[in-house]
């Protein structure tokens, strides 16, 4: 899915806007006792330098499952160039939350399947789970846009399509990268009550919604796409480069192992779940 259907498809990391070309070199000098990692130091609750998001904690996971002793990191934020200067100059092996379909990396099983939602003050009894309903035309809404050109995630492009332009408002999902977790600003706008309600993928927002001073209410969006860019709903794998095919083995073994945990894990830090697509089988890109 390169371009822009692929951003518009999958913003939680906004992987085709990070990745850069394809040009990617063998593993070198692979340590059998160290998973290297490739990770965003500012992206709770994804991952942090302090190494307290969900994916680190699934890094020393896979590490354990694996035999390694020890979880080392490539740090880059996870904007364009991502994949071209981590993974693929061979600084790291593996990034460990990526779409399950990602075309430019080899994936592993899925080990989780999420979904936009809606994020609302608790106080302001503002039920919905659909981007059609009417009652949004009357309300200020945030949604993130990515990269320097404003490209739309899913929730804006299919508020586009319902005529809701005028009251919609965007937050970058690259932030100013000298706040702590950039992405988390359109959660806090809620809580300001800069906008009524937020439209923003599911796992960053009941990571935030839970650690709000104030009540929020999460709520699933239970639109069903008929095409690819107005998909709401995601499966996520681990990535490698195409040419490690043992790790990637290994790394679906370990999945598989340790799904019950992993589950465990994601709940912790408030991911809304939905049970994937693919049963948790290898995911369609990755056996090619």
């Amino acid at each position: 899915m390169p371009g822009r259907s692929n951003r518009a498809a999958f913003a939680f990391a906004a992987f085709a806007a990070i990745a850069g070309p394809a040009c990617g070199h063998a593993a070198e000098d692979m340590n059998a006792d160290v998973l290297r990692v490739c990770a965003d130091p500012n992206n709770l609750p994804f991952s942090n330098q302090a190494k307290q998001g969900f994916e680190n904690r699934l890094a020393d996971m896979m590490a354990a499952e694996l035999g390694r002793g020890e979880v080392s990191y490539t740090w880059w934020a996870q904007r364009r160039g991502f994949i071209r200067n981590t993974l693929k100059a061979g600084d790291c092996d593996v990034v460990i939350g990526v779409p399950a379909k990602l075309e430019m990396v080899a994936t592993t099983r899925a080990y989780y399947r999420s979904s936009y939602v809606f994020v609302t003050r608790a106080d302001r009894h503002i039920d919905m789970a659909s981007l059609a309903d009417p009652r949004l035309k009357s309300l200020r809404i945030g949604v993130h846009l990515i990269g320097d050109d404003g490209a739309n995630t899913p929730p804006a492009t299919i508020l586009g399509h319902e005529g809701i332009v005028d009251n919609v408002v965007g937050y970058t999902i690259y932030g100013d990268y000298r706040e702590p977790n950039p992405p988390a600003r359109l959660i806090q706008a809620v809580v300001d009550g800069d906008i009524d309600i937020a439209a923003a993928w599911g796992p960053l927002a009941g990571y935030f919604a839970g650690r709000s001073p104030v009540p929020l209410t999460v709520r699933l969006i239970t639109d069903r796409a008929d095409q690819p860019a107005y998909a709401l709903q995601f499966d996520v794998a681990m990535g490698v480069r195409k040419q490690d095919k043992a790790l990637r083995a290994q790394l679906d073994r370990a999945i598989a192992r340790r799904q019950a945990d992993i589950e465990a894990l994601l709940k912790s830090y408030g991911v809304p779940l939905l049970p994937p697509l693919d049963g948790g089988s290898e995911s369609a890109q990755g056996r090619r």
